[in-house]
């Protein structure tokens, strides 16, 4: 049937029957002239299977790994490549795609389908199609039978720095997690597809992409289009990424939810990052490095207009901050930090990370972009969470349509008069015990002829003492230096911008204080 289907077929009803068929779930076979009405395959065609799909009970994708690709070591897994001459794109100038195998932690079976013509034709998941490196394998390591197993993924590889090299630009792999670059970009922080229970005491539900459509690449435009089925045990979702590779890289992306059950803890457009330590938090870790991090702030700009630069910790404990808006006009972990001396390590690159910023389209109502901060002792463990969580809970059986633009690169964020945070240090104060000293420089360039700006500093709990500004023209910098007493206090929000006949004249910086 799905042969038959494939030949005379609807792209959307074939998807739809073909996920159907692996879900043990059978469709009515479409009169011939229905056929022939149907559009080509599109984000509506994995709307309408995630809506199907949501109907019926979730069940686990994951399955075993065998042969070859079982008890994979980090070196073993990296030693195996897709074979350029299997790349379906090795024909279209500027593109190259690779199918990413399983092992390791990966495991779920991920299928894979290109759209030719609006019609969907699967790969089926082949070892052949892939080359083991012999200092790691025996010669008949390709030879693996399938069994259950399937894709792991993709990378889309561009022209993206030189026109000669096939860049790697963006992988999809691992639950729904994916990274984007920009140009002159290394892999930091990653996109997600959906957060679900993120720093809950229930404890995080992670959902998967079970299905990709990838369509070639437009030659006009040089864009990519995917399509995503989205699976979980409380929601299904249909996605689409439409990708544009440049200095920024924009991935203009939609989303269709279709919760199994009532969903209140949902974050939308999450990305995840890492946060170390830094100037910041004086921490005094034992390493060469004076920071280490893949964003080192949360920018926001809310839906009344304020710019907000909430610094990035490595808290003693989870923390959790939630700042309430209304049709917000974007957000998204940056790494303002783009100097090597900053970092000092020559193999990370850190300065090189890219920043992340959500771009939303159309109103999103009420909710709170989310900031989750997870203690780490490491630089190995992502432990940065940022999404918007709606207010109004996805009932079961609902649609939720949501419509935004991701920007990965070096400079994603919009331009805007206010002075910016250069940097945030803090260390221990003289003054007293417990008494923390900020310093937090602004650029100096929005302040040139002005003889009147102030700070304004507050904190939530405990007290703010002898605050000043500093002019550094020489290092083009505006500096805040100020006291924080907790007064016994464990955890304390602190706020500071720049105003002059109070109005701002800086972003308002944000910083999370707690004890420990």
């Amino acid at each position: 049937m799905k042969r038959r289907l494939f030949l005379g077929s609807v792209p959307a009803v074939l998807a739809l029957a073909r996920t159907s068929a692996a879900f043990g779930q059978s469709l009515p076979e479409p009169a011939a002239e229905e056929v022939v009405q149907q559009p080509p395959f599109g984000f509506e065609s994995v709307a309408a299977i995630a809506a199907s799909l949501s109907a019926r009970d979730w069940k686990n994708p994951s399955a075993p790994l065998t042969g070859t690709f079982k008890d994979l070591g980090y070196d073993q897994y990296r030693a195996i490549r897709f074979r350029r001459e299997a790349d379906p794109w090795k024909g279209i100038a500027g593109f190259g795609l690779d199918l990413l195998p399983p092992g390791m932690i990966f495991h779920e079976p991920v299928r894979m389908n290109l759209v030719r013509d609006g019609v969907p034709q699967p790969v089926p998941f082949d070892p052949a199609m892939l080359e083991f490196d012999a200092a790691h394998f025996p010669p008949e390591a390709a030879q693996t039978p399938p069994d259950q197993m399937g894709w792991s993924g993709f990378r889309v590889r561009h022209a993206l720095n030189r026109p000669d090299v096939l860049d790697e630009m963006a992988v999809f792999q691992g639950a729904s997690y994916f990274r984007v670059l920009g140009r002159d970009n290394r892999y930091g922080l990653s996109g997600r597809g959906l957060a679900i229970g993120t720093g809950s005491p229930e404890g995080e539900e992670f959902p998967v992409f079970r299905e990709f459509w990838l369509h070639d690449p437009d030659p006009r435009t040089g864009h990519v289009t995917i399509q995503a089925l989205l699976d979980s045990k409380s929601v299904a979702g249909g996605y689409e990424f439409i990708l544009a590779p440049g200095r920024e890289t924009l991935v203009t992306t939609r989303v269709a939810l279709f919760a199994r059950r009532k969903l209140e803890r949902f974050g939308v457009a999450p990305l995840t990052s890492m946060f170390w330590f830094g100037p910041g938090d004086g921490a005094g870790q034992d390493d060469y490095r004076p920071a280490v991090h893949d964003s080192d702030g949360l920018q926001m700009q809310t839906g009344a207009g304020q710019w907000l630069w909430r610094a990035l910790g490595n808290p003693a404990k989870l923390q959790i901050s939630a700042f309430v808006d209304e049709d917000p006009r974007g957000f998204g972990l940056i790494q303002r930090s783009r100097s090597f001396d900053d970092y000092q390590d020559a193999e990370a690159h850190y300065e090189r990370r890219p920043s992340a910023w959500i771009d939303p389209v159309g109103d999103w109502g009420k909710g709170t972009v989310t900031l989750i901060e997870i203690p780490v002792d490491s630089e190995f463990h992502d432990n940065i969470v940022s999404f918007w969580q709606p207010a109004a809970p996805l009932l079961a059986g609902e649609r939720a349509d949501f419509a935004y633009v991701q920007s990965f690169g070096t400079q994603v964020v919009p331009d805007r008069p206010l002075a910016k945070v250069v940097a945030t240090r803090s260390g221990r104060s003289i003054n007293g015990k417990g008494v923390r000293s900020f310093f937090v420089d602004f650029d100096l360039a929005p302040f040139v002829g002005r003889d009147d700006p102030v700070p304004n500093v507050t904190a939530s709990a405990g007290s703010i003492d002898h605050s000043y500004l500093l002019r550094l023209p020489e290092q083009g910098l505006m500096r805040l230096a100020f006291e924080y007493r907790p007064n016994g206090a464990l955890v304390a929000d602190l706020r500071a911008e720049i105003t002059a006949a109070e109005v701002a004249l800086s972003e308002s910086w944000l910083f999370r204080w707690s004890e420990g």
